[in-house]
């Protein structure tokens, strides 16, 4: 899965940030990031230049590479337009996975998926993400099912393998 420049401006807003300045916000913060084992996941500038930067990576985000992270961007923004409002972070606990290495980092945990079911209509999938690879991922979800010879259906684990652009979001199923 690769990862888009979020451009997050309404049609018919104009944006004081230019495409180039977009394009050249992302390079900043992919030389910044690229000896690090953090990707880049969100990168949206609206129309008012609130720019929101969202990192993660597998060991977790740390506040301080994020605080860091910030006051480099902080410098480089400065220099072109000081007129912007910046936020750098971890992306949310409850936010879609974007790339491989979020479904990487969730492996082993309880996730919820939108996807097409049997009968093509969207359909809520809750269970353990229990593979990734670099097509598709599994689910292993508990269905009740009919189980030949007997009446009732029977509480069954099923396992649900789709590639990445099939489902209409994945994300952590936090539960308390």
């Amino acid at each position: 899965m690769q990862r888009e420049l979020n451009e997050g401006t309404p049609k018919g807003v104009p944006s004081r940030v230019k495409h180039m300045d977009k394009i050249q916000l992302q390079n900043w913060i992919d030389e910044y990031l690229k000896d690090t084992d953090y990707e880049l996941i969100t990168l949206n500038v609206s129309g008012g230049n609130d720019i929101l930067v969202e990192v993660d990576r597998l060991a977790g985000v740390d506040v301080d590479f994020c605080a860091e992270l910030n006051r480099y961007l902080v410098e480089k923004l400065d220099a072109v337009d000081p007129d912007y409002s910046l936020e750098v972070g971890s992306v949310s606990l409850t936010d879609p996975f974007k790339t491989k290495m979020q479904f990487e980092k969730n492996l082993g945990h309880d996730v919820e998926v939108l996807a097409k079911g049997e009968k093509d209509e969207w359909k809520k999938f809750k269970g353990q993400l229990v593979s990734v690879d670099e097509l598709t991922f599994s689910v292993d979800c508990e269905e009740k099912v009919a189980v030949e010879g007997k009446k009732r259906k029977e509480t069954r684990t099923v396992t649900h393998t789709w590639r990445y652009d099939e489902p209409k979001y994945v994300k952590y199923d936090l539960k308390f």
